[in-house]
């Protein structure tokens, strides 16, 4: 449930970009992030740190898309979003003692600090990827169609494409993780 909620904004904005265009999914993308943070912080009086870089991204990326009518903005929103993440991730490894993956996850599972520090930098990697890809999709793929069909492009790259990229990589993380976690089940048990 958590995964549909923290996608809640892209899906609205897919759906109305089917329907009424970029602009009006840019509008709803905006407003369904004010939604999602309020929502989170109604139900666990705190905000979680990715719902107020999207929200910051969008607000920014998604005003200037729609104050200049320009939709280049929208279409940086994400590489901007995937870099800061990157940036968080990789800067985790120099402040403090803990990466940041490791503090989100600890809780749920125990690795040794060298595969805490591995799987953190392979979501670096990941999100730096992701980003890059954006460009890409958004400004380089195709470029002998038309705007409509480009855009078009643009955003099923960034519905389809990068939530079946992020759950493969999940999916990979996860296996690497049952693999670590079983081995030191095993060791603890000998």
């Amino acid at each position: 449930m958590k995964f549909l909620f923290d996608f809640f904004p892209l899906l609205l904005f897919f759906a109305a970009y089917k329907f009424y265009g970029i602009y009006v999914a840019t509008a709803t993308a905006m407003v369904a992030s004010f939604i999602q943070v309020a929502t989170f912080w109604l139900k666990h009086r705190r905000f979680e740190k990715m719902h107020l870089i999207a929200l910051g991204a969008i607000v920014i990326f998604g005003g200037l898309t729609l104050a200049l009518h320009d939709n280049t903005f929208i279409k940086w929103k994400p590489t901007i979003v995937y870099w800061i993440m990157a940036t968080l991730l990789f800067g985790s490894h120099f402040v403090g003692e803990k990466t940041a993956i490791e503090r989100m996850l600890e809780g749920q599972i125990a690795l040794p600090p060298r595969l805490w520090a591995r799987l953190n930098l392979s979501w670096g990697i990941f999100f730096l990827f992701l980003g890059a890809l954006n460009i890409y999709f958004a400004f380089y793929f195709r470029l002998d169609l038309d705007e409509k069909a480009r855009d078009d492009a643009w955003v099923y790259f960034k519905v389809g494409g990068t939530l079946g990229l992020t759950l493969l990589f999940v999916i990979a993380q996860a296996v690497f993780m049952a693999r670590h976690v079983e081995d030191r089940t095993r060791k603890q048990e000998s």
